[in-house]
C-alpha cells in the first residue's frame, strides 16, 4: 500500500512503511509526519523508529526531531539499482551513449554524502581512469555529485558544504562554500553539471540528472573524458544525447523514489 493509505496496516510491515515515507520525503521527516503517513499510532512508531535508527536504517537528525536515510538504508537502494534485473537495460543504454558520443559514460547515484558509480561503460581507448562499479568518488568536485548536492533540501547542502573545511583535489577543486553555493545554484537552474578538473587533473566531465517518480533525481548519466582528446566546450555539445539517455534511464526506475 502506498503512504497515506496505510490503514489498517499488518505489523510486520510497519517498519517498511516507515522507511518507505523517509525515503520518498525530500528533506528530513518529524515523527509527526510520519504517523500522519503511516496511521501508525505513536507508542509503537517510537519504538519501531529507536530500532531502526539503531539499525542504521534511519538516521536521526542531531539538531531537529527529524529522520532521514540511514547508511544501511542507503546501502540497500544502491545495492538494489546496481544488481537489478534492469542492469541488461542500463548497460545496452550507456553502451548506446558510448557509442554515440566516443568517450566513457556511468551511470552514479548517492550514497550518504558519496557518490558511487552503479554502472560504467568504457569507451574503448587507450588513454583513460578506471573507475569500477562500487568506485565512490566525492560529492563537491565531480559533475554528478554537484548535480546531487545542488538538489538536496538546503538544510542538507549547507551541512555538506559548511560542516567541516571543503577538501581539495586539484589547483582547480572549489573549496569556497559561498562560490560553490553559486554553481549550485546554476545547476539547479540548467539541470546540467560539469567538472573542469576539479577532482582530477586532466579529467573533464559533464552530467545530467535522471529522474524518478515525482520528477526527483534518483541517479546521473554523465560522460567522462581526459582533456587531452575532449575539451570541456566539446563535451557540452553531448548534452542533448545524455539527456535522451538519461530520460530512458529514467523509465525503466520509476519505481524508485
Amino acid at each position: 500500500m502506498p503512504p497515506g493509505d496505510l490503514r489498517p496496516y499488518p505489523p510486520s510491515l510497519r517498519s517498511i512503511a516507515i522507511a518507505e515515507v523517509v525515503v520518498r520525503a525530500s528533506e528530513p521527516v518529524s515523527l509527526d509526519g510520519i504517523a500522519t503517513a503511516t496511521g501508525i499510532p505513536k507508542p509503537t512508531l517510537r519504538r519501531l523508529i529507536s530500532t531502526l535508527v539503531d539499525s542504521g536504517v534511519l538516521l536521526r537528525e542531531v539538531h531537529a526531531k527529524t529522520y532521514s536515510v540511514g547508511d544501511r538504508l542507503s546501502a540497500m537502494a544502491v545495492s538494489i539499482m546496481s544488481h537489478s534485473s534492469l542492469r541488461n537495460e542500463r548497460r545496452s543504454i550507456l553502451k548506446g551513449l558510448v557509442d554515440q558520443i566516443g568517450e566513457t559514460c556511468n551511470f552514479t547515484t548517492l550514497d550518504v554524502t558519496e557518490i558511487i558509480y552503479v554502472d560504467r561503460v568504457e569507451a574503448a581507448w587507450p588513454l583513460r581512469v578506471h573507475l569500477q562499479p562500487g568506485s565512490h568518488v566525492p560529492i563537491h568536485c565531480t559533475s554528478s555529485g554537484k548535480l546531487f548536492l545542488a538538489h538536496m533540501p538546503a538544510r542538507q547542502r549547507r551541512r555538506v558544504l559548511y560542516g567541516a573545511p571543503i577538501k581539495r583535489y586539484t589547483g582547480k577543486t572549489i573549496t569556497d562554500p559561498a562560490r560553490l553555493e553559486a554553481e549550485l545554484a546554476r545547476i539547479r537552474k540548467t539541470k546540467i553539471s560539469t567538472d573542469d578538473e576539479g577532482y582530477l587533473a586532466g579529467l573533464i566531465s559533464v552530467a545530467v540528472p535522471v529522474l524518478g517518480r515525482n520528477r526527483r533525481i534518483i541517479a546521473t548519466v554523465a560522460v567522462h573524458a581526459p582533456t587531452a582528446r575532449m575539451s570541456l566546450k566539446r563535451a557540452l555539445g553531448h548534452v542533448g544525447l545524455l539527456k535522451r539517455a538519461a530520460s530512458d534511464l529514467g523509465r525503466i526506475y520509476r519505481h524508485f523514489k
